[in-house]
């Protein structure tokens, strides 16, 4: 219930980040009309329900938090409106002990805002250095354009919540575990390029392969 009254009560400052990012770090080509009508709509019959998503009530009603690290996105895909204005969301909810593994967004900057409990969070650069800050609710971090990072909840008893706004539509995620070891590249190749052997690789494979 705290962390549900937190993200309503912040939601206005998150509503400030969406804006800031959106000015300084908009990637998404320019269009030359005020929005754009998908192919199956007409333009006369666009009304204001076009421009509303409603797929984040939910988090107001939750009674608990999830069980394993859960991100629900508000992107081009799940709200057709953000075609072309430069702009997304993501609602991170983080259990206790839980990460948000090492990822990218190849197309946007994140800006990330704690509205509950606390995060460990860092990035890494193109010379392999690593940048890492503690959070708190009401704390704000950039992840730049492109770079590896990560959130991890370290609290072993309480949840974390944070949301994410994004300089386009469709900032897009690569997670570095499913990437690399979920994607089908040869065995061997992964196990000379992180000098172990295959049965290890075949190991890891099989720890991300999805549930039956």
């Amino acid at each position: 219930m705290a962390l549900k009254t937190s993200f309503f009560t912040i939601f206005p400052l998150v509503v400030s980040s969406f804006a800031l990012i959106r000015i300084t770090l908009a990637g998404d080509p320019n269009i030359l009309t005020d929005f754009i009508v998908p192919d199956n709509l007409g333009a006369t019959n666009i009304t204001g329900s076009f421009f509303t998503f409603t797929g984040l009530r939910f988090l107001f009603n939750e009674e608990k938090p999830p069980k394993t690290f859960t991100g629900t996105k508000v992107s081009l895909k799940e709200f057709p409106a953000l075609n072309g204005q430069s702009v997304s969301y993501a609602v991170l909810e983080y259990p206790a002990g839980k990460t948000n593994p090492p990822h990218t967004h190849p197309r946007s900057a994140e800006l990330l805002l704690v509205v509950g409990g606390c995060l460990e969070v860092g990035f890494v650069d193109t010379t392999d250095k690593l940048y890492t800050q503690s959070l708190q609710a009401g704390d704000i971090f950039v992840f730049p354009k492109g770079l590896v990072h990560f959130q991890y909840n370290a609290d072993p008893k309480s949840p974390a919540v944070a949301v994410s706004a994004f300089g386009s539509a469709n900032a897009g995620t690569a997670s570095l575990p499913i990437t690399l070891f979920g994607t089908g590249i040869d065995d061997d190749v992964l196990a000379i390029s992180f000098k172990t052997d295959v049965d290890t690789i075949k190991k890891l494979k099989a720890g991300l392969a999805p549930k039956p």
